[in-house]
């Protein structure tokens, strides 16, 4: 893809084969936004600009806003591996740095617990180059912070059994020394639920342009292709503001938001496959008021993007717009009947209940009428039938998502009618 290739850092490195594995490949759902394509002119035009460079960028709005996905793409984009780390409330140096855990005698491990015996011995048998934290959340299948709190709980375990003898000390970095170190792309997603100060300070350092961190067993420097990307939402629970000497490092700044209608309805087709455009815009705008109501009513769930799919997948699969609606959308917003209450009241004054029960009799009405010229078609021979073309990134659905197929092939041949520049309405 010309966009790509038009914006690799640095189109002379040679990637191993893991790291290639590691960039990621943009599906054909994406659709590229304005701010993806601003951050890759930005970081592109600075890029061999010494002190200027662009190398640290900060994504800030609400959850389901596409903050990750913007992230992912820019590793598509730049040519770079990426990885990511998820920041909580008690990460610790450990979490930035790395850990030492001492190779206990077999003896010893095979008086652990056998859970505790096998997972040692698989971050002994690891190349020592990934972190504990992410081979442990690989093993097990568990997020970031559950693997890390485990992993420090086995380095205390160890570091007991290995009281008295001589033992063999070995070194995992994190996920962000090895893109520090590497050259990647990173993710740092929520660093703003952080409490330690330290955590903090060991961040900026690794974030100065020339910035360098002390490991137990080296100093390393900043790879001249390590790029950062801050991920952190506006206004949710547990979230403070930016620490000032972090967000003061950021040499780019995007404020994320759900995007316009047409770029959602957009992007929804492109992930599900659905065509009707009338009934989307009337979901789009029911997730852009439910948006809206729900700021205004400090209520903390979040209605973006996600829902948004999920919610016309249900409905491309035959499944009520207004019953997929509360399953799909309200319910994770809330479920407190009381805010439930305010969330229904907001669309019924804007007409959206009335708006779906219309969209959804006006294509029950049309898939009648095609019904009926099916019918017709099947007794007359002769006469011209109508080709209806199944679709085939539709056709891949379950059975249970024939009715919306079918839909789908009734809103292709009415828009065949009417002429290809023309939505029905």
């Amino acid at each position: 893809m010309e966009y790509e290739e038009n914006h690799v850092l640095s189109p002379d490195r040679k990637l191993t084969e893991a790291e290639q594995s590691l960039v990621w490949k943009k599906p054909a759902s994406h659709r590229t936004s304005v701010e993806e394509r601003r951050i890759c002119k930005e970081v592109k035009r600075n890029w061999q600009r010494g002190e200027m460079k662009i190398a640290t960028i900060l994504l800030e709005g609400d959850a389901g806003s596409g903050k990750t996905q913007l992230a992912k793409a820019l590793s598509a984009d730049f040519g770079l591996p990426y990885t990511k780390v998820t920041c909580f409330a008690d990460m610790d140096k450990t979490d930035v740095i790395g850990a030492i855990l001492p190779v206990i005698a077999s003896e010893r491990l095979a008086k652990l617990a056998p859970e505790d015996g096998q997972l040692l011995q698989a971050l002994y048998e690891s190349d020592g180059f990934q972190s504990a934290t992410h081979v442990l959340s690989a093993l097990l299948n568990i997020s970031s912070e559950e693997a890390a709190v485990k992993a420090k709980r086995l380095m205390k375990l160890a570091v007991e059994q290995a009281e008295g003898d001589t033992v063999e000390y070995r070194f995992y970095p994190s996920e962000i020394v090895n893109a520090f170190r590497n050259g990647y792309l990173l993710e740092i997603q929520e660093p703003t639920v952080i409490r330690d100060a330290a955590v903090l300070m060991a961040l900026n350092s690794a974030l100065e342009p020339d910035g360098s961190i002390n490991l137990p067993t080296e100093v390393i420097h900043r790879h001249p292709d390590f790029v950062a990307i801050i991920t952190t939402n506006r206004g949710y629970a547990g979230v403070r503001p930016l620490n000032e000497a972090l967000r003061d490092r950021v040499q780019h700044t995007e404020k994320m938001d759900l995007p316009g209608k047409a770029v959602m309805i957009e992007r929804v087709t492109a992930k599900t496959g659905y065509l009707n455009t009338r009934v989307m815009d009337v979901l789009a705008d029911t997730i852009l008021l439910l948006d809206q109501t729900a700021r205004a009513h400090a209520i903390k769930g979040v209605a973006g993007m996600r829902s948004f799919f999920f919610w016309t997948d249900a409905v491309a699969c035959g499944i009520g717009a207004k019953e997929s609606l509360y399953h799909k959308v309200i319910y994770k917003l809330t479920t407190d009947p009381d805010e439930i209450k305010l969330l229904e009241e907001a669309l019924e004054r804007r007409g959206l209940f009335a708006a779906l029960d219309a969209a959804e009799a006006d294509i029950e009405a049309v898939l009648e009428a095609e019904r009926g010229e099916e019918r017709t078609a099947r007794s007359s021979p002769d006469e011209e039938a109508i080709e209806i073309k199944s679709w085939g990134a539709i056709d891949s659905r379950a059975a249970g998502c024939r009715q919306g197929r079918r839909r789908n092939r009734v809103e292709e041949v009415r828009r065949q009618r009417r002429g290809r520049h023309r939505d029905f309405r």
